[in-house]
Parts: C-alpha cells; sequence; structure tokens
C-alpha cells in the first residue's frame, strides 16, 4: 500500500491557489472597511486639511504686488532702494501702465490694502490716485514722472518706492515677523516701533493665562470628580447633571452672566460689602482686565476637566484604599500613594484637553477681558473681520498651532502620551 502524496500549491474550493485566494479576500476586506471610512477621511480632508495648508499658504502668500505692477516690479529691481533718491522716468512710466490697467480691472484697491499693512496711507493714495490715473493717456502723456506727484505727493517719497519694492516678492516672510512684532524693510528684519510691539506680550499673556485657568480647573474639578466616582449612584448621578447643566446654557450667555456679576456693582461686589469684607468705597476691580477672564473661562471649561478625571476615578478599584489602609496606612498617605497616582491619567488628558481649547477662545476674553484680559486669538478673529489682513491672522494662527504642537512634544517627553486616559 502507497500513500497519495499531492504535488503543487494547494488550492481552495473553486480551484484557485489558496494563497492567491487569501490574499483577494484580505483585500476585498481591506477595500470595504476603506469605504466605510471613506466619508469621515474626505470629512476630516475638506473641513480640517485643506482648511490648515490654506491657511499656511496664506501666510507666506504675496503674490498681489507682482501680478498687479508687473512692469513696476521689472524696474524696481534697477533701483536701489538705499541710493535715497527717486527711481527714473521709466519706473514711473511703467508704474502708470500698470495702474490704468488695474483701474480697469479695479484691482489698484485691493493692492492699496495690502501695502497699507505695511504702510499707513498706502490704501487712500492708491484709492485717490486712480481716479486721475486712469484718465493718463500711456501712450502719449509724459513726463509720467511730473504727472503722477502733482497726482498725489505721495508718488514721490522715496519710503512708497521702497515699500512697494519690498514686498514685490510673490512669497514673503512679512507677515510672519509682523507676528513677531518686527518688519520686513529693505535693509533686512527690523523691529517695530516700541508703540506697534504688541503681539509678543499677547502671546505671552495667553500661554501664561492658559496655564493659570489649566491649573484652577485642576484644583476645582478634583474634588468634585472625587465626589462624582465615590458618592452612592444616586447622588452621584445628581450632581452629575449639574456639571452637564452649562453645556446646555449659551457660551454667550453665561459669559453675559459674568460680565453683570464681576462688575463693580455686581453681585460678588455686593456680597462682599454686604458680609463686610469689602468697604463700599473701595470694590474689587475684576472685570476687564486678567482675572475676569480666568474666572469666567475657568467656569466655563470646568466641565471639560472634571469628566476626564471623573471617567479615569470611577475605574479605580475601592478595594486598593481599603487594603491600604487595613495595612497601617493614614487617610493621606492612602490618597497620596495609592489614590492619587492612579488618578494622574485623568488630570493629563483633562489638562491637555482644557489648555488647547483655553488657548484658542476669543468669545469670553473679548466680553470681559477688556484690553487687558484678550488673548491672542483675540487679535486673529480682529485681523480676519476688520482689518482683513489674512495674511497676518494666518501667521499668527499657523505660530500658535506651531506652540500647541510644541508643548504637546514636551508634555509627551516628559509625562507620556500613553499615560493619558480618558476611562
Amino acid at each position: 500500500m502507497t500513500d497519495a502524496t499531492q504535488s503543487g500549491p494547494m488550492l481552495a474550493a473553486d480551484g484557485t491557489p489558496l494563497k492567491k485566494s487569501l490574499a483577494r479576500s484580505l483585500r476585498r476586506r481591506k477595500l470595504r472597511a476603506l469605504a466605510l471610512v471613506a466619508p469621515l477621511l474626505l470629512f476630516v480632508l475638506l473641513s480640517f486639511v485643506i482648511p490648515i495648508v490654506s491657511m499656511l499658504f496664506r501666510s507666506v502668500e504675496n503674490g498681489i504686488v507682482a501680478e498687479t505692477l508687473p512692469l513696476t516690479v521689472v524696474e524696481l529691481k534697477n533701483w536701489d532702494a538705499q541710493s535715497g533718491e527717486l527711481p527714473d522716468e521709466a519706473l514711473y512710466a511703467a508704474f502708470a501702465k500698470d495702474m490704468v490697467a488695474a483701474v480697469e480691472a479695479k484691482a489698484h484697491t485691493r493692492l492699496g490694502s495690502r501695502l497699507n499693512y505695511e504702510q499707513t496711507g498706502m490704501s487712500s493714495m492708491f484709492r485717490q490716485s486712480g481716479r486721475k490715473i486712469k484718465r493718463l493717456d500711456v501712450e502719449a502723456d509724459a513726463p509720467f514722472k511730473e504727472k503722477l506727484i502733482d497726482i498725489h505727493d505721495g508718488w514721490g517719497d522715496v519710503d512708497t518706492w521702497r515699500t512697494i519694492k519690498t514686498h514685490a516678492v510673490p512669497i514673503t516672510n512679512g507677515y510672519f515677523l509682523n507676528a513677531i512684532d518686527m518688519q520686513r524693510t529693505p535693509e533686512g528684519a527690523q523691529a517695530q516701533p516700541e508703540d506697534k510691539q504688541i503681539l509678543i506680550k499677547l502671546f505671552g499673556r495667553t500661554l501664561f493665562m492658559s496655564l493659570v485657568i489649566t491649573g484652577s480647573c485642576i484644583l476645582l474639578a478634583y474634588p468634585i470628580s472625587y465626589l462624582l466616582a465615590n458618592l452612592p449612584m444616586r447622588v452621584s448621578n445628581l450632581l452629575m447633571i449639574l456639571v452637564l447643566l452649562p453645556f446646555w446654557t449659551s457660551l454667550l450667555v453665561r459669559t453675559s452672566a459674568w460680565k453683570v456679576m464681576l462688575q463693580q456693582q455686581g453681585v460678588i461686589n455686593d456680597t462682599l460689602v454686604w458680609l463686610g469684607l469689602v468697604a463700599d468705597d473701595a470694590r474689587l476691580v475684576i472685570i476687564n482686565n486678567q482675572i475676569g477672564t480666568i474666572i469666567a473661562m475657568t467656569h466655563i471649561l470646568l466641565p471639560f476637566m472634571i469628566l476626564p478625571m471623573y471617567s479615569v476615578m470611577q475605574t479605580i478599584p475601592p478595594s486598593y484604599t481599603r487594603a491600604a489602609k487595613s495595612m497601617g496606612a493614614t487617610n493621606w498617605t492612602t490618597f497620596w500613594r495609592i489614590y492619587f497616582p492612579q488618578s494622574i491619567p485623568g488630570i493629563g488628558a483633562g489638562s491637555i484637553l482644557v489648555f488647547i481649547l483655553a488657548i484658542g477662545y476669543y468669545i469670553t476674553p473679548e466680553i470681559v477681558g477688556g484690553t487687558k484680559g484678550v488673548f491672542i486669538s483675540n487679535r486673529i478673529a480682529y485681523h480676519i473681520s476688520s482689518s482683513l489682513n489674512w495674511g497676518l491672522a494666518a501667521a499668527l494662527g499657523t505660530i500658535l498651532l506651531a506652540v500647541v504642537l510644541l508643548l504637546y512634544w514636551v508634555y509627551d517627553k516628559i509625562v507620556g502620551i500613553d499615560n493619558v486616559k480618558l476611562g
């Protein structure tokens, strides 16, 4: 009797080699999984990735000068901006031709607005000059230098042409320099005048106050989370409703309520005066400053610290603390050496969440912060909605994003992101 041996590869039921059949089955599973997550990936791409990439590009994009004044930009390359002398007739002739075309395309006002960010008065000069330059016969009228200076004396100012030449590059670092209180000049990067140096101060204030708010939330949230995790379920559920109650109230309403409560004739000051803790003529100034912003934002962000802490504390077995006490440990020793180390992942998760939310807040600081309690995000909102300096707003947003990522990296190195838990 002989053993039958099968030569060649193993086959599936349909006669296909087993290895090929398994690979095809695995490929189908991957395609099916990709089809399931494709809507989410598309949503993230459209709502998150593309806007961030667009912001990064806008912070360095500066093609408006070269696109609006192409002939002028070519002539500016032959002009020495540091000579202190006005450009020659050829440059003025090129500028006149460019301006006539720009006025017809209604692009000169946009160019004036862009250059006005660098030198005050450029916007009105382009707007006022456009109507008169449009009537020039660029093929016959000459000399253009005298005619342009007659139209507006700003065209006879060397600083005007220095500004145009300095910002005629298609890719610029000017927005980032402005974001750190510096400016782009023909001589290179230089510090802004002292009366314009505010953004670095705002960055420092934003980081400091965000850390203070995070610390305040930790101190207030820890005992609340401890009670939620250790009280009977009926009482704990009632307290959880109170914690979640602010989510059912408009952020604007909560912030406005704090504005009423914190003012000198508000509820808090009236209560302190009634208790005799503060004299009526020495009421506390806790609105339109950093204190008001810290109080209001701590209240608003407190639930975001409580929930991660509570979810982690709820998983800590009570038997650990009972075992420590049965071995002679005091209440403090049991808490500090047994309970607290196990709750640190919740503190880490809550701290990251609160800090990132705090550093980007702008509604609450705008309402209760005044001039001394606003964040850098308020400046970003101002440049987007009011001054329309989107390039500077994008540069500020990019720097803020880089700072957050840097702090996140430092936190990962010190604490370890793997130790962060949400439950």
